[in-house]
C-alpha cells in the first residue's frame, strides 16, 4: 500500500508544481535573471546528472571504462564532431576498454 502513497503524492506534486507554473505573473517570467537562469538550469542539472552517473557507484567513487568513454566524447565535441559520431566515439571506446580490461 506503501508504493500507492507514493505514486499518489508524486501525482500530487507534479500536479502543484504545473499549476504554480501557471499561477506566476508573466512580469516575472520577463525578468533578464529568470530568463538567464531558465537557460543555465537544464545545463547544469545535465551536466549533475552526467557526472553522478559516470563517476559514482553508491557513495563509491569509481574510475573505470565510463570515464574513457566520456574523454573520447569530450574530445570529439573539441572536434565539433556531428552527435551522432560523438556518441558512436564514447560507445566505442567504453566498449573497448571493457574488453581489454574484461
Amino acid at each position: 500500500m506503501n508504493i500507492w502513497i507514493a505514486i499518489g503524492v508524486t501525482a500530487v506534486g507534479c500536479y502543484a508544481v504545473k499549476l504554480v507554473g501557471l499561477l506566476v505573473p508573466a512580469g516575472v517570467l520577463e525578468r533578464p535573471l529568470v530568463k538567464r537562469l531558465a537557460a543555465l538550469l537544464p545545463v547544469a542539472l545535465l551536466a549533475a546528472l552526467t557526472a553522478q552517473q559516470t563517476f559514482a557507484d553508491g557513495r563509491v567513487l569509481v574510475v573505470d571504462a565510463k570515464v574513457a568513454g566520456l574523454a573520447a566524447a569530450v574530445v570529439a565535441l573539441l572536434l565539433r564532431a556531428p552527435f551522432l559520431l560523438v556518441v558512436s566515439a564514447a560507445v566505442a571506446v567504453t566498449a573497448g576498454v571493457r574488453a581489454m580490461t574484461g
